[in-house]
């Protein structure tokens, strides 16, 4: 990476990229590791990780040149981290069961954003996936006990919210719409934080599933020589009937 930015010599488009300008790119390089494994393709998997590893070693690179840290910096700081948040490990911490250890990690997490000057949601990043953010903010306004009891509660605040966006959708305001839209979302996304379920993972494995439907049933209809836009939409539905029934029963 130093000699792709190499200003004599180098990457005429290695040398053109900001931290801003590669971001988007990390954000990929995330998904593609997460996608990997989700398909269960290791070798894939190794080959994604590199990846997600040149986005580290090219922002390494980008610091380094303005003389603000460099590779071995970024390594130190993660090792320092895990040594202060493992003290049960490499210290004489008395955390033992997973439940203690979380309770610990959260404590000494909150010790290192009190010296920060920020608000309670500073830290959360901005880009994060809308769904992923909408957890952790959830989260971190239950640490301090602004949350629903049990799952109970937000059940009820779900009904409530689908409501307000039918009514939204009754007024014909767009706005609205999509401002009550969005609530019944987030709503959601808390009420599948209480049952334990990480709503980001939870969507993503409702788009794999829809992409395996529709794949079948495009095999299914291209096989007797048609495609899927040659079918009315009672046909569409019959073969997506046909091609969840299938897919369940051989999973």
């Amino acid at each position: 990476m130093a000699q792709l930015r190499d200003p004599n010599g180098g990457c005429a488009w290695d040398l053109a990229q900001t931290y801003e300008t590669i971001a988007p790119y990390t954000i990929e390089e995330a998904y593609e590791v997460a996608d990997a494994i989700e398909r269960g393709d290791i070798d894939d998997l190794k080959d994604e990780l590199g990846d997600l590893l040149l986005q580290v070693v090219f922002y390494a690179q980008m610091a380094a040149e303005r003389g603000d840290f460099a590779f071995d910096d970024v390594c130190d700081a993660i090792s320092e981290k895990l040594i202060r948040r493992h003290p049960h490990i490499f210290s004489d911490g008395p955390a033992k069961t997973p439940e203690e250890i979380k309770a610990m990690w959260d404590i000494i997490k909150a010790e290192e954003r009190a010296g920060k000057p920020n608000g309670i949601l500073d830290d959360v990043p901005v880009n994060f996936p809308p769904l992923a953010r909408a957890q952790k903010l959830q989260k971190r306004m239950a640490k301090i006990g602004f949350d629903w009891p049990d799952a109970t509660g937000v059940v009820d605040k779900v009904a409530e919210e689908l409501e307000e966006f039918a009514s939204a959708v009754r007024s014909g305001e767009h706005d609205e719409i999509e401002a009550e839209f969005g609530d019944l979302l987030f709503t959601l996304v808390n009420y599948a934080r209480h049952l334990d379920i990480d709503a980001d993972s939870a969507l993503r494995g409702a788009n794999a599933r829809f992409t395996a439907r529709v794949r079948h049933m495009d095999a299914a209809v291209r096989a007797e020589g048609r495609t899927l836009s040659d079918l009315e939409a009672a046909a569409l539905e019959e073969r997506w009937t046909d091609a969840k029934n299938f897919l369940a029963n051989t999973a």
